[in-house]
């Protein structure tokens, strides 16, 4: 498998779409900084990969600001419609989960706002100069790659459903795109064209925010006209935690960041330099402390508007030190181990890709991390008519329905996310490594080996996302929670790795040599030098370049 990688001194992108990159570095070569290429970048994959993401999906930014040294996170994620009541799900028909798809799975779309809240703290370009490649890729049509192909075909059936859907995704005759053939989708060209000109507003309050309302209505939807107008993006601090001596950073709660952040603090704990890359003690040690990051996200995450999340208890060494205590090292646990509902603090027992990510780093040294998504892919299955927006199911993947759950749907609520991007700072509060990856829970998973292979291992960048790659099961999504527990392990790692893992109870499943999922995109900036090193992950179609 070939690694995809690009030393520079000057910008630097790395993305899941080589048009994409190219659409970055190219803003970045004509003057323009990190967050203008981002913001270029997120309307050309809401083309390019619209199975992924786009103006009916959610957003999450990570911006380092060069001149003033902060770094602040831009949370895009929409609530639940003001009608949106357990109660009204059940009348429905629908439980004991929430349902996957169709209108009433989608929340208020959060990704539009993001983007121009970003553009307007942060950019230097005009909207209509950054949209304009994503525009004329959507007029002019794009030529199918294997994977959106590919992704079209095995969502074939359920996109039938939706006419205004099936007439952009599928053939006249029902049957799904081959790879090389062209894809046009001139309506969201159009909606596109409409942001450039007038902003975020017509999106919530003008034309497109009628037609989503008009859309809802005759889908059987919940999203009214007063959901979309009261839609706000949440510009904040990122959460944090030090891990050997560099600051590790996320967007908030909704964002399941916490989830890297307490792997993290909890792994510190471990010499896992001394146990060295691919042995059984580290990976074992590693897929622990995942299991007990993600049961703490279970129990004590939700919007904090409606639950109290002790996020200062959860992400503190101490607590850190009493989970890690709990880590066996000749034994697993079977499933995630359970976590009271409340106090952290009252613990005593022992306790895949439909997003696309990007990273862009400029001459300045401003750095953004971005991660964009419908949920699943092809979101919800519906698609606005005469606009080309597809909604996001992230309500219906998000939510649950168990009564007393901090992630129960409500009205208002926003729902916990698997969206997370980071920066890795260095003791001087500059970026060190910018990343980030798709694939649902796997996020948490996959940032966590990355970032550990760099700062723990000593892996450069290229070997840091291409050595092989484990994922625990199950997460926290509410659909898969209750599949077999699992531990996938591409099989490049040593046989005998293998053989010890189950030794100490792990169900472990050698998968593909690059099958483990994730589709890294990571930027290393070297302290000393300046240099950029961007790497996009051999297991998906990307690219990473520089100049």
């Amino acid at each position: 498998m070939q690694i995809k990688e690009v030393m520079c001194r000057q910008g630097a992108v790395s993305s899941a779409h080589p048009l994409a990159t190219s659409v970055g570095l190219s803003v970045l070569q004509d003057g323009g900084n990190a967050v203008d290429a981002a913001i270029a970048m997120a309307a050309a994959t809401s083309v390019l990969m619209p199975h992924m993401c786009g103006p009916g999906g959610d957003a999450f930014i990570l911006i380092y600001d060069a001149a003033s040294g902060r770094t602040t996170a831009i949370m895009g994620s929409g609530q639940a419609p003001r009608a949106a009541t357990r109660q009204a799900i059940l009348d429905r028909g629908y439980g004991p989960k929430m349902p996957l798809f169709g209108a009433l799975s989608v929340a208020v779309p959060g990704a539009v706002d993001a983007w121009f809240t970003a553009l307007r703290l942060f950019g230097s370009r005009p909207a209509s100069e950054l949209f304009a490649p994503a525009i004329r890729y959507a007029r002019e049509g794009v030529p199918l790659s294997r994977d959106p192909a590919g992704t079209i075909e095995t969502a074939a059936a359920r996109l039938a459903k939706n006419p205004a859907a099936a007439a952009i995704y599928l053939k006249p005759d029902g049957t799904a795109p081959a790879p090389g053939d062209i894809l046009v989708e001139s309506d969201l060209g159009a909606s596109l064209e409409e942001l450039a000109r007038h902003g975020p507003d017509t999106f919530y309050r003008g034309d497109l925010a009628a037609a989503i309302v008009r859309c809802m209505e005759e889908e059987g939807g919940l999203i009214s006209a007063e959901d979309l107008a009261e839609h706000k993006t949440e510009v904040d601090e990122p959460l944090s935690v030090n891990y050997h001596g560099y600051r590790v950073v996320t967007p908030r709660i909704p964002s399941q960041g916490l989830i890297l952040l307490e792997e993290l603090a909890i792994a510190e704990g471990f010499d896992l330099a001394g146990m060295g890359f691919g042995s059984v003690d580290a990976i074992h040690y590693m897929v622990e402390s995942k299991k007990l990051a993600f049961a703490d996200r279970l129990a004590y995450a939700g919007d904090p508007r409606f639950v109290n999340v002790p996020l200062s208890g959860l992400l503190s060494p101490r607590y850190a030190a009493v989970r890690g205590f709990h880590i066996r090292a000749e034994t697993t646990v079977e499933r995630l181990p359970k976590a009271p509902h409340g106090n952290p603090w009252a613990f005593e027992g022992p306790a895949e890709g439909d997003t696309t990510s990007f990273v862009v780093v400029d001459a300045k040294g401003n750095a953004v991390s971005f991660i964009h998504s419908l949920s699943l892919v092809f979101g919800s299955g519906v698609v606005v008519p005469g606009t080309g927006i597809l909604l996001n199911n992230r309500a219906g993947r998000g939510f649950t329905l168990e009564p007393g759950h901090p992630n129960v749907i409500a009205p208002g609520k926003k729902t916990m996310h698997t969206l997370l991007c980071y920066l890795v700072l260095d003791g001087d509060g500059r970026p060190y490594l910018v990343g980030g990856t798709p694939g649902g829970d796997g996020q948490p998973q996959w940032n966590f080996q990355t970032i550990v292979n760099i700062l723990s291992f000593g892996l450069s960048p290229a070997d840091a996302v291409t050595v092989p790659r484990w994922t625990s099961s199950p997460g926290t999504d509410p659909a898969t929670f209750d599949s077999p527990v699992e531990l996938r392990i591409e099989d490049r790692i040593a046989v005998d790795t293998i053989t010890g893992l189950t030794a100490r109870g792990h169900t472990v499943k050698a998968v593909g040599p690059w099958a483990a999922g994730g589709n890294v995109q990571l930027i290393r900036i070297d302290p000393k030098t300046g240099v950029r090193t961007a790497v996009s992950d051999p297991r998906g179609s990307g690219a990473a370049a520089g100049y």
